[in-house]
């Protein structure tokens, strides 16, 4: 299989240096293309080549899955691995090429909860790689990491100009009634706003928005709101996972680490401190929701 290998080996480097996913994902990603090619091996009767995989049909994919389920995967767990199986066929086929449509697994949906750091990253790879271009999962991927990871308002995220360039771990932000305040920018959060940049094929100057629709005008919310509500219908992600709740995690996972309440009032931007007051309850019953699920005597 030598040259299965070396195709796997090919999707690794691009998952590392064209999209700039993280080592976990990228080693999940890479175990799913390798019981993938070591299915198609038994399944076609001889080693997959690129031709062979690029040939697949929507049934190839359904005995995949359903081998998988024989081995008592979940419904998530199957949602999950399908969105790594479109990736490494996307990767295969390049562009242009349509990979089979199929309809993933029926999920069970989560209770309303903050979202988990890993559905969120899940949720924006899956957004990621099923976009049409490149630059356009760069830019959606970019976008939900800069909601998650610096706390801001959809509206506040796709209102920045190119007058934020160059980029420093600080981002002076627009919010309501014109109100400005300063959020961090984690390296991770930058470096995937400057891969976006990269391939943005529109110029973004001062006066032009940081994040461009397709056709170079300003990215609608909309866009960002349908391309979450499909991913997180994929994986199984609770349909309270919306682009804004990703703000309300923010606030609710730095509280749960130890953040004071005026430290967030202020990176949320908040008028006033019962506005985020809110967080202590939510992040109580966060911990509630743990407490009962984990600890042996709870009842």
């Amino acid at each position: 299989m030598s040259d299965t290998i070396a195709l796997i080996d090919q999707f690794s480097q691009h998952l590392r240096d064209g999209r700039r996913r993280s080592p976990h994902t990228i080693r999940a990603y890479i175990i799913t293309a390798e019981r993938f090619c070591t299915f198609l091996k038994e399944h076609l009767g001889q080693t997959p080549s690129r031709g062979a995989i690029k040939a697949l049909a929507q049934t190839d994919i359904r005995s995949y899955l359903a081998f998988r389920r024989s081995e008592h995967l979940s419904n998530n767990s199957a949602a999950r691995e399908l969105s790594a199986i479109r990736a490494f066929l996307k990767f295969v086929g390049g562009d242009g090429h349509q990979i089979p449509k199929i309809k993933g697994p029926k999920v069970t949906r989560g209770v309303p909860r903050p979202a988990s750091p890993d559905d969120i990253v899940a949720m924006a790879q899956d957004i990621a790689e099923n976009a049409s271009d490149d630059w356009i999962g760069a830019r959606d991927w970019a976008v939900l990491l800069l909601l998650y990871g610096s706390g801001l308002r959809i509206s506040e995220a796709l209102d920045l100009t190119g007058d934020a360039l160059p980029l420093s771990d600080i981002l002076r932000v627009t919010g309501k009634r014109g109100k400005t305040r300063l959020v961090p920018l984690l390296p991770q959060v930058r470096d995937a706003i400057d891969h976006y940049l990269s391939l943005c094929p529109y110029p973004v100057t001062a006066e032009h928005n940081l994040f461009r629709g397709k056709r170079g005008g300003p990215l609608s919310p909309n866009i960002i709101r349908r391309v979450v509500q499909q991913a997180r219908g994929k994986l199984g992600i609770s349909d309270k996972t919306t682009p804004h709740a990703l703000r309300h995690s923010f606030a609710t996972h730095l509280l749960a680490g130890g953040a004071d309440l005026r430290s967030l009032q202020e990176l949320l931007g908040h008028a006033s401190l019962s506005s985020t007051q809110v967080y202590t309850a939510v992040d109580t019953a966060h911990l509630l929701d743990v407490y009962q699920n984990s600890h042996p005597r709870a009842d």
